[in-house]
């Protein structure tokens, strides 16, 4: 295999500005010559990668956020760029050597607002007349402005030891935690702070500290580990602020998803929950169990929204209200539908019923009559319409992912996000058509063209095949770069996590299909039982049946590809995943029949009952599992599942295999991945563990990714190649 490098000067990404340059540590838009048409860990790092945009009040201009990465520097910065609403004048606003994000612009478009080093500032639209609005001295994680600008609220983090008691006065160098309920970690730190939003006046003097609108609570808000400043929102009038916030603490907040949206009037200073009348009470719970068929999600209650409510938005008439809603208690996978709440009747409405999949953004129609969101069908994720009645019209199509979307300010048009298996996100301007499938996409960044015009990507192809059930599966196909039809390739089964997140049209740094095309490879991604974009019932057959039909459908697609594909090399088939994914290989380790020749998990479930116990979010084994491995009374799902855990199969194992985890990892944690490797080796089974004790359920940080990419082709090759 061609093992193409990047230059050594790449590896330090070069700045693109005089002020720059001046600053050693700025880290900007990379302009490398790659000495390979063929991606590589280096090149992935050297893109820049799109984040927030937001257009101006007159919709001729768009702020948006790029962060650029540099290997050498092992580390990251976020830049402000501006442009005419078409793509043209494109220019960065931003050249310091601290990132600076979270723009939005200000004062009719006079002023852009932004994040720097944890305080608010603002600038004019040409970068000039930097001006600190805050001196706060906790820090501000976000801000969102009223659309007055009379206010501002402020998210900050408070302490918090409800959980984790505070250290004596007398041992301030202790290390020890004392732990009084669960929750005490979440994601990837202990929970000793959480978020607050904070009610601060804008003046001419700047911005002061605010008050905490949540004073005396216990309780999130933003969300976390997530949750930002989208979880907050503004009413037209300046007067109301809709916010997001699950208020549990312990061991409840560990077992439930019930999110809600509340409002918080600033001049009489009430807070009402609209997911709930005011005298609900929450039924029993049995927490040791899914709460599938438990009270709390019977029909009667599920009037009363205890699944995951999130990101309120305003209708521009200032009549409605609408969110992403959940239906069920503790199915942090429960099909996302929109609802619409009537401020003034108190009427919830959900207009996406006839989408029998998620919406995962959504943004208000100028006129409030349409709700344009995202919705992902068949492996893609397009842009959808719907009106107060529910009626559902899909705007755009092709195989690509939309991940954000929100209007242009001139009532017609939307600016949207869009990424695909080869490219990267870039912005587009979507302009809808009045039929189905008709709108008309433009595209107006180009932040990497400068780099896939040096490189050869593979093509992507879609192939539907039968199950063993006799249903209709997908699963994308990505060749090789340079693919030549007469060859046989080793071949890769990508095993997706979740379990429920789609085998779509993404774009990742570290699972990207595109360099695995790089490096000769064929990947089998199969849209196995699980997964949303197929119908509620195809997504939800994988509760409670982790080692069934799912793996039967990962067997399937890898069958049939060696079986209809010429180019599939059946003697050299790898399988490869994260998560659930992770979990899927270590399963398929002592179920595969010797298909495979190697595989690679990361961050995988090893030991289910082990699993049950210590993942931080309680309600994700009660769902996926059914019961805690202690009931006597257990179902037949949960007796299956723990019966086929991958670690009892250990003794079937004969395979090659490297284990990946991350020690911060307190989602799936880490002795998972330790006890899967040091299995193996007592096997006598050739095996590496990688292992990083700095990065949590991802890999974030620039070297740790180009080991990780090194590490991952390094193992295929040494026993595909």
């Amino acid at each position: 295999m061609n093992k193409a490098t990047i230059l050594a000067t790449a590896l330090s990404i070069c700045c693109s500005s005089v002020n720059a340059q001046e600053n050693a540590s700025f880290i900007g838009k990379s302009n490398i010559t790659l000495q390979s048409d063929l991606m590589t860990p280096e090149a992935l790092w050297a893109m820049g990668r799109i984040g927030t945009a937001q257009a101006s009040p007159d919709g001729k201009h768009i702020i948006y956020q790029v962060g650029y990465y540099s290997v050498k520097q092992n580390k990251g910065h976020q830049v402000i760029y501006i442009m005419d609403s078409d793509g043209k004048n494109n220019k960065m606003l931003t050249t310091s050597a601290k990132s600076e994000t979270d723009a939005v612009w200000i004062k009719d478009g006079q002023k852009i607002a932004f994040l720097c080093d944890g305080q608010i500032w603002e600038m004019n639209s040409d970068g000039s007349g930097r001006k600190q609005l805050t001196n706060d001295k906790t820090g501000i994680d976000g801000f969102k402005f009223s659309p007055d600008e009379k206010y501002v609220i402020l998210i900050k983090q408070i302490p918090y030891h409800g959980i984790i008691k505070e250290k004596p006065e007398d041992l301030p160098l202790t290390t020890g935690r004392v732990i009084t309920d669960m929750n005490y970690r979440h994601w990837d730190e202990y929970v000793e702070s959480i978020p607050h939003p904070y009610l601060a006046e804008v003046t001419s003097n700047g911005i002061g500290e605010g008050t905490d609108i949540m004073k005396g609570e216990p309780y999130e808000c933003p969300v976390k580990p997530f949750g930002g400043a989208e979880q907050l929102a503004w009413s037209t009038d300046s007067k109301t602020i809709a916010y997001t916030s699950r208020k549990k603490t312990g061991i409840n907040y560990a077992i439930s998803t019930d999110t809600d949206i509340y409002l918080y009037n600033i001049e009489s200073k009430q807070t009402v929950n609209i997911c709930k009348p005011a005298n609900y009470k929450e039924p029993e719970i049995n927490m040791t169990k899914s709460m599938k068929n438990q009270a709390v999600n019977s029909e009667e209650n599920l009037k009363n929204n205890p699944g995951y409510d999130v990101n309120p938005k305003f209708s521009p008439n200032g009549q409605y209200v609408a969110w992403l809603s959940m239906a069920r208690n503790g199915y942090e996978s429960d099909r996302n539908r929109l609802c619409v709440y009537n401020l003034k009747t108190g009427e919830k409405t959900y207009t996406t019923e006839s989408f029998d999949s998620n919406v995962d953004d959504f943004c208000w129609s100028a006129d409030s009559k349409t709700l344009y969101f995202l919705g992902i069908w068949h492996g893609c994720e397009n842009i959808y319409q719907t009106n107060l009645k529910g009626n559902v019209m899909q705007l755009t199509d092709g195989w690509n992912d939309y991940g954000s979307v929100q209007m242009l300010n001139d009532g017609k048009k939307l600016l949207a996000e869009r990424h695909s298996m080869s490219q990267a996100s870039e912005l587009y301007i979507v302009t809808p058509g009045k039929k189905e499938k008709t709108a008309k996409v433009e595209q107006i960044t180009f932040e990497n063209k400068h780099l896939y015009d040096q490189m050869t990507f593979g093509k992507i192809q879609q192939r539907w095949t039968k199950t063993t059930d006799g249903k209709d599966m997908m699963y994308w196909i990505i060749l090789p770069a340079h693919f030549d039809e007469t060859k046989k390739y080793p071949t890769l089964l990508f095993c997706e996590g979740g379990p429920q997140s789609p085998v779509s049209q993404f774009w990742s740094y570290r699972w990207n299909m595109q360099i695995m095309a790089a490096n000769g490879y064929v990947v089998i991604a199969p849209n196995r039982r699980g997964l949303p974009g197929f119908g509620s019932e195809w997504n939800e057959e994988i509760s409670g049946d982790w080692t069934g039909q799912c793996m039967n459908d990962y067997l399937s697609a890898i069958d049939d590809a060696c079986k209809n594909l010429p180019f599939v090399d059946k003697d050299r088939l790898g399988a490869v995943g994260a998560s659930f994914g992770g979990f899927s290989v270590y399963y398929l380790a002592g179920h595969h029949n010797k298909r495979f020749k190697c595989f690679i998990a990361h961050d995988g479930a090893f030991n289910l009952e082990s699993m049950y116990t210590d993942t931080e979010e309680a309600w994700f084994s009660n769902w996926e599992y059914d019961d805690a491995f202690w009931n006597k009374d257990m179902t037949e799902n949960a007796k299956r599942t723990y019966a086929n855990s991958p670690h009892k199969f250990v003794d079937k194992w004969d395979t090659p295999i490297l284990c990946i985890h991350g020690e911060k990892d307190y989602r799936i944690n880490a002795n998972q991945g330790m006890g899967a490797f040091n299995a193996a080796r007592m096997r006598g089974i050739p095996a590496e563990l990688l292992l990083f004790p700095d990065e949590n359920h991802w890999v974030l940080k620039p070297q740790n990714g180009v080991l990780w990419q090194r590490t991952f082709f390094n193992w295929l090759d040494r026993w595909l190649k």
